[in-house]
């Protein structure tokens, strides 16, 4: 099989890329790289030094992908499918690139402070950095709260790589406090996203290693 996924599965970036991937059933080895492991994270940062999830290796035509956004475009690209990620019109790829980017950089990223500083010693805390990534999200949330009441995905009709982008952010903002309350459409919408069959697929995988999550 030409292509591999390094990943883990209970992190919200790989979770982007293994919708894409069963999007469109693109045949793929599946390799879950234990960090925590000196021998599976030593291999890893020989293939990728940054050390971060997900890589797509491609034995096929001699490439290493790294990147969320850049492999699903890869795979749009080389390896297509019935879902198109990235819509053919020129002003519809700039918004879908955009929407992409939104979600992971006031989101994704925000989400990932918030989570990440429960894993923190006590003594090693960021209550700042946590109030600022709570303000982010919550910011990006408002915004994105009327925008999702006359849509069905997050740039229409079409799901596309922003869709991929949102649902492991939400999911995820989701568990660490309800969005139903505070953002009725983004919970809709995150619930669309949950019935997909391929964000349902990662979610079933996923769930014998959200005993690991950190509480709040």
């Amino acid at each position: 099989m030409s292509l591999t996924l390094h990943f883990h599965p209970l992190s919200s970036f790989c979770h982007k890329v293994l919708i894409a991937l069963y999007e469109n059933g693109t045949p793929f080895t599946p390799n879950i790289v234990n960090l925590m492991d000196e021998k599976e994270r030593t291999a890893f940062r020989k293939l990728w030094p940054i050390g971060k999830f997900p890589v797509l290796r491609d034995e096929a035509r001699g490439e290493t992908i790294p990147e969320s956004s850049v492999i699903i475009e890869y795979l749009d690209r080389h390896y297509p499918g019935q879902t198109h990620f990235i819509p053919q019109d020129g002003e519809q790829a700039r918004e879908t690139r955009l929407r992409d980017r939104f979600f992971d950089l006031y989101l994704h990223l925000p989400m990932q402070k918030i989570v990440g500083d429960r894993l923190r010693p006590a003594d090693k805390k960021d209550p700042h950095g946590v109030e600022e990534a709570r303000t982010m999200a919550d910011t990006a949330l408002g915004m994105i709260e009327p925008e999702m009441a006359p849509r069905h995905w997050a740039i229409g009709d079409a799901f596309t790589i922003a869709d991929c982008a949102a649902a492991p952010p939400l999911f995820y903002l989701d568990k660490i406090a309800s969005l139903g309350s505070r953002y009725p459409n983004v919970a809709a919408y995150l619930d669309r996203l949950k019935q997909r069959p391929s964000y349902a697929r990662v979610l079933r995988e996923a769930e014998p290693y959200m005993q690991f999550f950190p509480k709040g």
